[in-house]
């Protein structure tokens, strides 16, 4: 057991002239959700299905639970759940054998029961898979990623499709599987998730890391500067990014009592996020400049 389930060392995806990933590193400890955040076409999918064993890479070395995954077999594979963005349609049988089928090629499987419940398809485990909804088709291949007990899972947008409840409800069961150990890699558009679960995250763009590290801390102290914004007496909206808000408010109260609008605007994940993604795609663009002068 090392206390690392993923390591990626200078990962490179090129087809033909296009580069889709661009010499990225990183790690993901056993036990902890790690949140892979970026724009359609990023990267994103490209290097989990290089981790999944599902595409060759170009360059570089990737041991997913100490293997290579070209290289990976049937005990490995065991080993991993996958939920995909999409998955086959097997309209032709009911939600219960589904999930049985896919019990029986696991050493160790969860209890049927116990998935159904998890995902909240009790009502519908007699149900025709070609007959559910999206949401809970969607929560059908959530429950088929986590029935063999992985030790690593892999969510590539596994809420779309979900309604707010539902979406909270599946939050709970991430949380319980990673209580139990299980290390999960997350991708998804949703950044208030990635803030709720994950314990890091790194950002790809361009197929390029624009930044990574615990989900509090990543884009470093600057990108989470808070903003005093207000407006003035001539009905003029003002805003001052500070480290000290509380100074700016005193001073504003001093100078002509209470600021109408007055609010401090904290950077969320998702206002860190779209600055990152927004200064990678400006750098991007230089290097092109450069490259065609």
């Amino acid at each position: 057991m090392t206390d690392t389930v993923i390591q990626v060392r200078d990962l490179r995806k090129t087809y033909g002239a296009f580069t889709a990933v661009d010499g990225i590193s990183f790690d993901i400890r056993r036990g902890e959700t790690f949140a892979l955040l970026g724009p359609n076409g990023a990267g994103k999918s490209t290097t989990i299905e290089i981790l999944e064993g599902y595409r060759h890479r170009t360059s570089g070395d990737v041991r997913v639970l100490g293997v290579d995954p070209h290289r990976g077999g049937l005990d490995w594979k065991a080993r991993l759940g996958i939920v995909l963005q999409s998955s086959g349609e097997t309209g032709n049988v009911t939600v219960r054998e589904l999930l049985t089928e896919f019990a029986g090629y696991y050493p160790h499987p969860r209890s049927v029961d116990e998935v159904i419940g998890a995902v909240g398809l009790v009502a519908k485990q007699k149900v025709r898979v070609g007959k559910l909804s999206g949401g809970q088709r969607r929560r059908l291949d959530v429950a088929l990623g986590i029935v063999g007990r992985p030790e690593l899972l892999f969510l590539d947008e596994p809420t779309t499709g979900f309604d707010p409840q539902a979406r909270r409800q599946f939050w709970e069961l991430i949380r319980s599987l990673k209580a139990e150990g299980t290390s999960i890699l997350l991708t998804t558009h949703y950044l208030d998730e990635a803030a709720q679960l994950g314990d890091r995250a790194a950002v790809i763009a361009a197929g390029r890391i624009a930044a990574i590290g615990d989900i509090d801390e990543i884009g470093g102290a600057d990108a989470r500067i808070p903003v005093v914004r207000w407006t003035d007496a001539a009905g003029t909206v003002r805003e001052q990014r500070t480290p000290e808000p509380g100074a700016v408010v005193a001073e504003l109260y001093r100078d002509g009592g209470e600021p109408h609008g007055l609010e401090i605007v904290r950077p969320t994940l998702e206002d860190i996020y779209l600055g990152l993604i927004s200064a990678q795609a400006g750098t991007t663009e230089e290097l092109l400049v450069e490259e065609r002068a």
